[in-house]
């Protein structure tokens, strides 16, 4: 590991929001421009909010926790991850937090790409709106009981949805604390 540690790194390929990169014999994606992501826990009144969007990387739909990017608009580089959070969140689910907490960052697939993300949890949902997101997004929102998320979940990978990993959060209840 130390060759590939203090290896160059090479830049295979670059788009607008990712790079393809090289390090002695790894091979990983990172996100473009220092943009980060950002992803909340919408937990309130015994309820959690999920959504589900269509995602090519996997050719199918995703069941995910509402989340977003950080910065990736011309202009908004310096966003700050609570002001992307609390906009996202209402963006994709139609629900404004009064104010989010900073849970930590997280790494979800190290091994392959570089992009952490930080955790965030709404406080003081209002709803304002359908959500549904922007440009095409086609975002799907469920407000899902608490106590029937497992079974929530085991239903839609039975339509053949994905479930992305960060949902396992929910499945443990190691980090819900109070509502």
């Amino acid at each position: 590991m130390t060759a590939d540690r203090d290896a160059t790194e090479e830049i295979v390929w670059q788009g607008k929001y990712i790079v393809a990169r090289k390090r002695g014999r790894w091979e990983y994606v990172s996100r473009a421009r220092g943009i980060r992501a950002a992803v909340i826990l919408a937990i309130e009144d015994g309820h959690v909010l999920l959504v589900e969007q269509y995602r090519v990387p996997l050719g199918r739909v995703c069941l995910e926790l509402p989340a977003g990017l950080v910065g990736d608009d011309a202009g908004c580089e310096d966003e700050a991850v609570e002001t992307a959070a609390i906009r996202e969140l209402e963006e994709e689910t139609g629900y404004r937090a009064a104010r989010v907490e900073e849970l930590g960052e997280f790494h979800s697939s190290p091994g392959m790409v570089s992009e952490s993300f930080t955790l965030l949890r709404a406080h003081g949902l209002r709803r304002t709106g359908p959500g549904g997101g922007t440009d095409g997004e086609d975002i799907t929102v469920h407000r899902v009981p608490l106590a029937e998320v497992a079974a929530f979940v085991a239903a839609r990978r039975a339509l053949g949805h994905a479930v992305d990993v960060r949902i396992a959060l929910l499945l443990t209840g190691a980090i819900l604390g109070e509502s």
